[in-house]
């Protein structure tokens, strides 16, 4: 979800990144060139100055690709996706040629005409036929026309204390695969006593919704269909019912959730930093902020499935380009982005200066290449790897068979009404979930009345 990608861009999903800037000043000009014939790139994604290490790494990268590439000046802004100021940066002329989006944001773009369609030059850089085509249909239209490519996804799944599961008689390399044995373990953890919490869930700030978003996907739910042509509201039904009722019981007839609600983003990371809270849905990019900033072990954590496995929440994050990117800046662009693609040298670098500056490798993120790019970034994650792999093996196990969804149209003004529901039934113990249910799904339809 946007307001809560708190990721940290390291090693090679940062410098994927570097290649999808757009012009800032002169984009769509008729004069893409300078004396000399170079053409003038304008890109996003520089990390702030405030991030030395990796600041100075995207700066080393764009001065590298610059050398192999004397016909091209790379201008990079710092920066990334801003739905509050893009439209006026569009309006303005101020975009940038090669933009970063989140996976929530190529259809809007592309339905407004907003990107340049690049299919016809996607042929001069094989690599891209190497992109998991339900990855790259993110960046393409309903006729198959391409106007961006991915760098990175991710789904989630089942974060949870190995320790604790230990503590409590729980296997650690088989978390539950249901949210029935979830409810049953978050029970046997509670029992440990001295203020452990089982499982936790969020209720604030849209984080709320979002969980619901990805738990009842797991049960195989829908937040939003399209019908026809008009978005309507699709959890008021089974799935949405037995989310909300499972946390009811866990929260009121378990005490398996703990008495502190009203839970965002960065309580259940604590929470798991201190050793007290057993299990909650998430990406593994979580991880390494449990690490880094609230004092956990990297042991310590595993990784599995979204339990019910019908489905889970996706996303990601990639480039587009600006439409008024001339074809000499359209093709510049993707040798920008395909740099870092193109030969296990980049991957093993990249990995190399992640591991020497203490960042992680190996955390198990779908991969967005198949064939032989697939099996370079693997052989050089293994190389690197500085996580212990065993750990997140029910997850990756997993992945392939568990179907990943995006998130529903005007996904943070729908968190925001699922988040009254999620709340209602973690602090109210007469909350009624039928009702909540219907009230969400009437304020839900007025705001995907207005998506087209």
């Amino acid at each position: 979800m946007g307001t809560h990608r708190m990721r940290t861009t390291l090693g090679l999903l940062l410098v994927v990144g570097l290649g999808f800037g757009t012009t800032a000043c002169g984009a769509g000009s008729s004069d893409d060139t300078e004396d000399g014939g170079k053409v003038t790139l304008v890109i996003n994604g520089l990390p702030p100055a405030t991030e030395a290490a990796t600041h100075q790494r995207f700066l080393d990268n764009v001065a590298e690709f610059e050398k192999l590439n004397p016909d091209i000046d790379l201008d990079p802004r710092e920066g990334k996706m801003d739905p509050q100021t893009f439209a006026a940066k569009l309006a303005g002329g101020q975009l940038e040629d090669v933009f970063y989006v989140y996976f929530t944001d190529p259809a809007t773009l592309i339905a407004k005409r907003q990107v340049a369609n690049i299919s016809d030059y996607l042929g001069d850089f094989p690599v891209t036929s190497q992109i998991k085509p339900e990855v790259l249909r993110v960046f393409q239209d309903d006729k198959g026309a391409t106007y961006g490519l991915p760098y990175k996804n991710y789904s989630m799944g089942l974060l949870y204390n190995r320790e604790l599961f230990t503590k409590a008689g729980l296997d650690p390399e088989n978390p539950p695969r249901t949210w029935a044995g979830v409810r049953e373990a978050a029970k046997k953890i509670t029992a440990l006593g001295d203020g452990h919490v089982g499982y936790g869930d969020y209720s604030k700030s849209n984080t709320g919704g979002w969980h619901f978003t990805t738990e009842i996907y797991s049960l195989g739910g829908e937040v939003a269909v399209n019908d026809g042509g008009t978005w309507k509201a699709a959890f008021n039904g089974p799935p949405g019912r037995q989310v909300l009722q499972q946390l009811k019981d866990m929260r009121w007839t378990d005490n398996s959730m703990g008495e502190r609600q009203l839970l965002e983003w960065a309580d259940l990371l604590q929470m798991m930093g201190s050793g007290k809270l057993g299990m909650y849905v998430a990406t593994a990019d979580n991880i390494p902020t449990i690490v880094n900033q609230y004092k956990g072990r990297y042991e310590t954590y595993g990784l599995g499935p979204i339990p019910g496995g019908a489905g889970t929440l996706g996303g990601g994050e990639g480039y587009m380009f600006n439409a008024k990117a001339s074809p000499a800046k359209i093709r510049a662009g993707l040798k920008w982005l395909t740099f870092w693609f193109t030969s296990a040298e980049r991957f093993d670098a990249e990995n190399k200066w992640a591991a020497d500056n203490k960042n992680p490798v190996g955390l198990p993120e779908p991969a967005i290449f198949t064939g032989a790019a697939a099996q370079l970034q693997e052989t050089a994650d293994a190389k690197y790897a500085n996580v212990p792999q065993q750990n997140y093996a029910p997850f990756k196990a997993a992945m392939p068979s568990i179907p990943v969804k995006l998130e529903p149209p005007n996904a943070q003004q729908i968190y925001a009404v699922l988040d009254v529901a999620m709340q209602k039934v973690l602090t109210d113990r007469n909350a009624n979930v039928d009702q909540l249910l219907a009230d969400a799904e009437t304020q839900v339809n007025q705001i995907l009345a207005s998506v087209r």
